[in-house]
């Protein structure tokens, strides 16, 4: 048991190592603060939505909003097959005194949400995109964020935070913590300068540069990853073009899912990316981070069989918590979530929950927005 005990602590100690790191790296990621006097950008802000009928409406209301000239965005709703009223919401939503179009997605690939973006950018002509989901809402502040950091630096791609607006349910807390330390891990990486990782439903960049990657090629075979693997892309072809924008008014807010089944399938859409990541460092670090859950995960049940020592295997456990909290509290002080808790139970669930998501990822199939992958 000496043996294994050891080897355990190595793993949470590589594991700790990355996480430390990332943490540190997290606070030399600057805030912005919007300095441009008037805004100049013209946005084309792309929706996907399948089905979202009863969330649409949050969605829109916060477009209504928006502290931005209505003549500079316009925005493309793309519609996947949807079965349900989302169309007639968007077309009798009240007040929306923005330019906007209702598409149909054009399916060519084994990923809908690649596709729906796809057949946006052939139909707009304004230089900048925006990705974001129908379950969001946006803060009042967001373009004029975007734009005031566009004019301030040269770039083509902007990546931005998304936080759960989470209720005080474990399910709810589960989430958002899990959220959390995702979000600390996107901004910490673009701090050390390997950015691998961004949420779709905050992404801007150039038109031009989506037709330099070639958009989706090379990965729009698999139904997720429209965020990660064109971040990927850019970053291998033009790393000083690519930055984070770390502001309050950057931060799109979703509501978590109600069902732990719900859950758990999208968890494993993310996770079923990661074998495919251009990045080194990010299949690096989803390796360790797998270890570190996984000598958790073995090292309770062994204590539980009684072949391992449940002081050592606490002391294995406190180690990786204390770690994880100096990313999470980073973190939390800039997303600023409306409570965090269930902060200890949910980490003894999460290395169980993040192990069966990640095993799951390599051999079985999942449902999303009633299809199966």
């Amino acid at each position: 048991m000496e043996i294994i005990a050891f080897v355990f602590f190595g793993i949470v100690g590589i594991y700790s190592i990355f996480i430390l790191w990332l943490a540190y790296w997290f606070r030399r990621v600057t805030v912005s603060k919007n300095q441009a006097p008037e805004p100049k950008t013209n946005f084309s802000i792309i929706v996907p939505f399948r089905n979202e009928a009863d969330r649409l409406p949050e969605l829109l209301h916060s477009f209504t909003q928006l502290n931005y000239p209505r003549t500079q965005f316009e925005i493309i709703f793309v519609n996947d097959s949807s079965t349900d009223d989302s169309v007639s919401v968007i077309q009798n939503f009240p007040a929306l005194s923005f330019h906007f179009q209702i598409i149909d997605n054009l399916r060519k690939s084994g990923s809908p949400k690649k596709d729906a973006i796809s057949t946006a950018i052939n139909s707009i002509n304004n230089e900048w995109i925006i990705t974001t989901d129908a379950d969001c809402f946006v803060n009042p502040d967001w373009l004029t964020a975007i734009d005031s950091y566009i004019q301030n630096h040269e770039l083509s791609m902007i990546a931005g935070a998304v936080a759960f607006s989470a209720e005080d349910s474990f399910l709810h807390q589960f989430q958002q913590i899990d959220l959390m330390s995702l979000q600390g891990a996107t901004i910490g990486s673009f701090g050390i300068g390997k950015a691998f990782m961004c949420n779709g439903a905050n992404l801007a960049y150039k038109k031009e540069l989506f037709l330099d990657l070639n958009g989706f090629d090379g990965n729009n075979g698999i139904a997720s990853g429209d965020d990660v693997f064109l971040l990927q892309k850019a970053v291998a072809k033009h790393p000083e073009k690519v930055h984070y924008l770390k502001s309050e008014a950057n931060i799109v807010l979703t509501k978590p899912l109600d069902e732990w089944k719900l859950v758990f399938h999208q968890r494993v859409r993310w996770a079923s990316k990661a074998t495919s990541y251009q990045s080194l460092f990010g299949k690096i670090l989803a390796l360790v981070v797998f270890g570190g859950n996984l000598a958790i995960v073995l090292g309770l049940l062994l204590t539980l069989a009684h072949l391992f020592s449940f002081w050592t295997w606490y002391l294995l456990f406190a180690v990786k918590i204390f770690v994880d909290f100096s990313l999470l509290y980073q973190t939390g002080k800039f997303l600023q979530p409306k409570s965090v808790k269930f902060f200890l139970i949910s980490n003894l669930v999460y290395p169980f929950f993040s192990v069966a998501v990640a095993l799951y990822s390599l051999f079985g199939r999942y449902e999303w927005k009633g299809r199966k992958f």
